[in-house]
Order: structure tokens, then C-alpha cells, then sequence
């Protein structure tokens, strides 16, 4: 964990004044980080109980749980920021600090009782989160899981998350 620790960059003021970025590119350009980092996402799941599919929030959460789908030999739902899907969508607003944002799935991405993991890179406020879990919900799906390779622990979105503790994991907490 020391090792993929040190491969992310911390990026002051992106991409606005006093925003600490975590920049984990470094972590997707070095094979071994990147494996390392898919095989605790699969361990995660598996501690979860296993899914029937992978979920991925925008945008990398689709390099993550791409990866991981392929792992375990699952489908993959992208969730999307509005207008980007093709066909007709369920949509959950949520707020944020400075207005409001949304995200989008396909009307027919998850089957009804379907088990779904939901992954992405990083646990902030948990605003995106929060309306990815309505989101699959709202489509019939259960969420297992939510997996974050960096927690922002200051900001304290796990308390936000619509999910018992023991379903939320983070690989690495600021």
C-alpha cells in the first residue's frame, strides 16, 4: 500500500483554488500498482459477498471497474455525467458545494435483483456516490459494494453514502 501511496500526486489548486487534487495516473501507468490496486477492488467484492455486475462512475471509475469487470469475468454499467448515454436513462440530481450536479444510467442496465459493485477512485463528499447508489437502486439493482482506491476521510462522504459501513472499502484514506 506504501508503494501506491507514493505514486500519487497531490495537485494544489485543480481544478479550483484550495482543491487538493489526488492524481492517480501514475498508479495506471505502473503495471504493478495497477494490478495491485484491481486485485484489492476483486478482494473487496469477494468480501462483500460477490455481484452479478460491475458499476463504474465517470470517468475513472471506468478505468478501474473496467479492469476489475474483466477480472471477474463480469459486465460492466458505465454512470455517466447527463446527455452522454445513447439510450434513455434514469437521471438522480445531488448537490454540491457550489450548485448541483447529475448522473446517468441506462433505463435497462441493471436487471431487476441484480447484484452491483460500484466502483470508483475516489470517496470525497459522497455526493456522486450517493446518486450512483439511487441510481442502481431506482433500476432494481442491489448495491454489494462501493470500492474507492482513495478515501478523503476529512470530508467525511462515507457517513453520506446510503450504505451500511461494512459495504464501503477504501484502499487508501487521507
Amino acid at each position: 500500500m506504501k508503494y501506491i501511496e507514493s505514486l500519487i500526486r497531490n495537485i494544489p489548486d485543480f481544478p479550483k483554488p484550495g482543491i487538493q487534487f489526488k492524481d492517480i495516473t501514475p498508479v495506471l501507468a505502473d503495471a504493478e500498482a495497477f494490478k495491485t490496486v484491481i486485485d484489492w477492488y476483486a478482494m473487496s467484492v469477494e468480501a462483500a459477498g460477490g455481484c452479478d455486475v460491475i458499476a463504474g462512475i465517470e470517468s475513472r471509475g471506468f478505468i478501474f471497474g473496467s479492469a476489475l469487470a474483466r477480472k471477474l469475468h463480469k459486465g460492466f454499467i458505465p454512470i455517466r455525467k447527463p446527455g452522454k448515454l445513447p439510450f434513455t436513462t434514469h437521471r438522480e440530481t445531488y448537490q454540491l458545494e457550489y450548485g448541483q450536479d447529475a448522473v446517468e444510467i441506462h433505463t435497462d442496465a441493471v436487471k431487476q435483483g441484480e447484484r452491483v459493485a460500484l466502483i470508483d477512485d475516489l470517496l470525497a463528499t459522497g455526493g456522486t456516490a450517493n446518486a450512483s447508489i439511487s441510481l442502481i437502486e431506482k433500476a432494481g439493482g442491489e448495491i454489494v459494494c462501493s470500492a474507492f482506491v482513495i478515501e478523503l476521510d476529512f470530508l467525511r462522504g462515507r457517513e453520506r453514502l446510503n450504505l451500511h459501513e461494512e459495504k464501503i472499502f477504501s484502499f487508501i484514506h487521507y
